[in-house]
């Protein structure tokens, strides 16, 4: 069941749940851009096939919000505030130990070996680099073990928010792939969970917010509230 938080004749948001994939790939399991469009569909009665446009994306692991665009004078007008970075993203992550710094900027430059699916930090010269940036914020402790972080993503690189945090020794909690000492729950505790942009059509600022599983480890130990979504 499609979780939609907004529609109109534009765009429409939704929760994208963990493990889902935005748009169809290898695995051929189900993915957002085509429940989206199913979605369209049924609700309208469209007799044809329904124009859906994938702007931005959430890696498989990651759950949390994203928007769709209805039209493709949509889909370029949102893919601009993009590139310009007017459309701003949000993610909570629980991360192994305490970052050093409560709130900085990270700047790196990432290789993603495709046959792998892994990404790498590469010096900013070498073929095919590309720059990733993002500032966090601590939000809260358990225990000295985990600390829930605020990440403001300015780019959009595959795995971006894993590896930069495991680049500074913070790894994901339960990140495997990316330095996690070891799994504690069975989802990344990654979720992008609030996201800013204009309308493209009426240029009103639009704002959502969606809570990760907070019933789930561990997000459990934080008190969520604090963001006061």
């Amino acid at each position: 069941m499609l979780n939609v938080l907004y529609e109109d004749n534009h765009i429409i948001v939704v929760v994208k749940p963990q493990n889902i994939p935005s748009q169809a790939d290898e695995s051929q399991d189900k993915d957002m851009l085509t429940m989206v469009k199913e979605y369209v569909k049924e609700k309208y009665n469209k007799p044809n096939n329904v124009y859906i446009g994938l702007v931005h994306r959430l890696d498989r692991p990651t759950g949390g919000l994203m928007v769709f665009a209805r039209t493709s004078k949509a889909a370029e007008r949102l893919s601009k505030q993009i590139a310009d970075r007017e459309l701003q993203k949000y993610y909570l992550a629980v991360v192994e130990g305490s970052p050093k710094e409560k709130f900085t900027r990270l700047v790196h430059y990432l290789k993603k070996d495709e046959k792998n699916n892994k990404v790498s930090v590469v010096p900013k010269l070498e073929t095919g680099a590309k720059e990733a940036e993002l500032e966090y914020t601590t939000l809260s402790k358990y225990e000295d073990l985990l600390s829930l972080v605020k990440v403001q993503l300015f780019t959009g690189r595959s795995h971006q928010i894993r590896v930069q945090m495991s680049t500074i020794g913070n790894p994901i909690v339960s990140d495997i792939k990316y330095g996690a000492k070891q799994r504690i729950c069975k989802d990344l505790s990654l979720w992008a969970y609030k996201i800013v942009f204009n309308h493209p059509v009426t240029k009103q600022v639009m704002q959502f917010s969606c809570y990760p599983p907070t019933e789930n480890v561990p997000w459990k130990y934080f008190n969520l509230d604090i963001l006061k979504l």
